[in-house]
């Protein structure tokens, strides 16, 4: 059976959300078991709180955590009995491990990767690809949000690719749409850097790119991959995350006002919480590092069980999908055709 590696220390509510989400993933899927790293006795005692199928959990105890004020390369050299490490290490020794869920240190995870999963031949870069809300109703990949600030046109067409992989192995999209993010939709907008991205991802075959599109249309557009570089990644997908808090916001403060809008609201309730749900890309789990040879996904730091069981789905269904084996054949293509060219 697929073994889905945790760190259960990892993430600021560790590891009590960890557990929970494990637990509740369990319950709901009966395809997969989970091994949890970290304190032993820690874990025990989460566990206890619920009625759980034991032989589908397996504890591996660890005794070092590597936290967010650690300095990510030194750590992941430095504490090799950490629970980070030591799931990572399974992952790569064990032929039945599938995936790795962490909620830890974002700059550990990704080091932690590399050096022990190791990059997918012809990878350049790595990348981090959440899924966003959209107005469909479904979601859009933004690939990259962070493991890259600075990139080379190649590393944006790259991660078009990638990220067309994803969207057709764990959620089966035939022919992902794919989008360059700038500040225009036409083909000449953006700096040198995304215009000969446009070009490159233009020619590149394998993926259905439909041009550059705005910010906007991320959750509003009609594309489901949207390729970034990670530093206009990471802000877009902290803006779209702060948008979703503010409108929650200023909704319970337009409701909370007066006695008539408290009864308004509760009319109001339902439709009030399916649209704050509906603008919460937590709900999709975590961001999934493609491009190494097993998957791994990062979750948000702050991650409670309702996000960590949906990342723990991420794994599973890129890994069933067969993700690994589908960027190799699509990478090893996209290299005969530029030695073709």
């Amino acid at each position: 059976m697929l073994k889905i590696i945790m760190d259960a220390m990892g993430g600021d509510h560790a590891p009590v959300e960890i557990v929970r989400g494990a637990v509740d993933a369990l319950a709901d899927r009966s395809d997969f078991k989970v091994i949890l790293t970290g304190d032993e006795a820690l874990i025990k005692h989460e566990l206890d709180k619920y009625e759980h199928n034991a032989s589908r959990i397996e504890i591996v105890g660890c005794t070092q955590v590597i936290t967010n004020d650690d300095v990510p390369t030194h750590a992941v050299r430095a504490k090799r009995d950490s629970s980070l490490v030591v799931g990572l290490n399974i992952l790569k020794n064990d032929i039945s491990a599938g995936g790795f869920v962490s909620a830890g240190s974002t700059g550990a995870v990704l080091t932690g990767g590399i050096m022990f999963i190791g990059r997918i031949k012809g990878v350049m870069r790595p990348a981090l690809c959440p899924g966003i809300p959209n107005v469909r109703g479904s979601m859009t990949l933004l690939c990259d949000c962070g493991a890259n600030a600075e990139c080379k046109p190649q590393y944006l067409a790259q991660f078009g690719l990638m990220a067309s992989a994803y969207a057709r192995a764990a959620y089966g999209v035939e022919n992902p749409r794919v989008g360059l993010l700038t500040n225009g939709t036409e083909e000449h907008k953006g700096d040198p850097l995304h215009q000969e991205a446009h070009q490159l991802l233009k020619q590149m075959q394998g993926i259905n790119f439909v041009g550059n599109i705005e910010g906007r249309d991320i959750m509003y557009g009609d594309v489901d991959v949207a390729v970034a570089d990670g530093f206009s990644g990471n802000i877009a997908l902290k803006a779209i995350e702060g948008c979703g808090k503010t409108v929650a916001e200023m909704l319970k403060k337009e409701f909370t006002a007066s006695f008539t809008r408290k009864l308004s609201y509760l009319v109001a309730k339902k439709s009030i919480s399916g649209l704050s749900n509906a603008l919460d890309y937590s709900r999709f789990g975590g961001s999934v590092f493609l491009g190494l040879k097993k998957v791994v996904v990062k979750s948000h730091g702050s991650s409670k069980a309702k996000s960590i069981k949906p990342s723990i789905y991420q794994a599973i269904d890129a890994c069933k999908g067969g993700l690994i084996g589908m960027m190799e054949d699509m990478l090893a293509k996209t290299s005969e055709q530029n030695e073709n060219a």
